[in-house]
């Protein structure tokens, strides 16, 4: 099975990231930080709705743009690149497929809901089903990373409210939000190591650039490493996904826990190659840092994802 991306699902991440370049910059992640319940500012995911980017897997009979996760995928890794404070996996890759379009929405599928207090509509995992909640009532949560925007949630289920109880469905929207977030992971990665690499090509001692130190090579090095073995697992996953591979769990489950490897070696050694700078909160640093601890333990922590591979191995 080829599972490299197409020079068409290229050029679509490609127009994104000039996008979100523009109008998702680390000021726009910050601002998310400190807005109000209700208050984030929707610039950035208007454009990208404009785009097509909410609708890639929705028919092209029911308004979108008929695609599949080949398309989406490459497209989330820039999301987390720019650290986007939207929810856009929840919102374009869980929503859409089952038939719920035209709003910002969160779910509770993989743990807290980002933009809780934010979103339209949210879709609930309860009891095997998913309900569909279109009037929110939430109480704001302050999390470590703060633009995740998240908050408890308090809902009655009633039968009005069931968007599916298809075991097959609720099993292919986690899946499809897990594989969304390690495509986020592996571009909060990326983000983590090209801000790395800037400022150890700048900051000196002893009368060269910090860069140039073997053990700044070498933790680079390694983290660069953790990245290259996450990205193409992501991109199989997406693959099979968009195939309806009977491997598409497992595949998945391998690209999650790659992805939240890559993230944690990638952060540690942001980390310590900023030295003291690096723990400040005013350093844009936090913003790619925070948001991968956070995605890291949401849709499954690499233990269970660990969990889902073995039994899928019979090992």
């Amino acid at each position: 099975m080829r599972f490299a991306w197409t020079d068409d699902q290229l050029a679509f991440r490609d127009a994104v990231r000039d996008l979100l370049a523009k109008e998702c910059p680390p000021s726009v992640v910050r601002g998310a930080w400190d807005a109000p319940a209700g208050a984030l500012d929707r610039g950035v995911w208007a454009s990208l709705d404009g785009m097509g980017v909410l609708s890639v897997l929705v028919p092209e009979v029911d308004g979108g743009l008929g695609l599949d996760e080949c398309f989406l995928v490459p497209v989330l890794e820039e999301a987390g690149r720019a650290a986007l404070p939207h929810p856009i996996v929840e919102t374009a890759m869980v929503a859409a497929p089952l038939g719920v379009t035209g709003r910002m929405v969160t779910t509770t599928l993989g743990g807290s809901p980002p933009c809780l207090v934010d979103a339209d509509a949210v879709i609930v995992a309860d009891d095997g089903r998913l309900l569909l909640l279109e009037t929110i009532d939430a109480r704001p949560v302050e999390t470590v990373d703060r633009a995740r925007r998240t908050g408890d949630l308090v809902y009655s289920p009633t039968e009005a409210t069931v968007l599916t109880d298809d075991p097959a469905a609720v099993a292919a929207a986690f899946d499809r939000g897990v594989l969304g977030t390690a495509a986020q992971l592996v571009g909060l990665s990326r983000a983590m190591l090209a801000t790395t690499v800037a400022y150890v090509a700048e900051r000196r001692q002893f009368g060269v650039p910090i860069g140039s130190f073997q053990a700044v090579k070498h933790q680079l090095a390694d983290a660069l490493l953790a990245v290259e073995f996450a990205a193409p697992a992501v991109a199989r996953a997406a693959a099979t996904t968009a195939a309806g591979e009977s491997t598409r769990t497992r595949d998945v489950s391998m690209a999650k826990a790659l992805a939240s490897d890559a993230a944690g070696r990638t952060g540690r050694a942001a980390l310590q190659c900023h030295g003291a700078i690096g723990y400040t909160v005013e350093h844009d640093l936090h913003l790619y840092l925070k948001r991968s601890w956070a995605l890291a333990r949401s849709w499954g922590d690499r233990s269970f994802h660990a969990d889902r591979v073995a039994t899928a191995l019979d090992i």
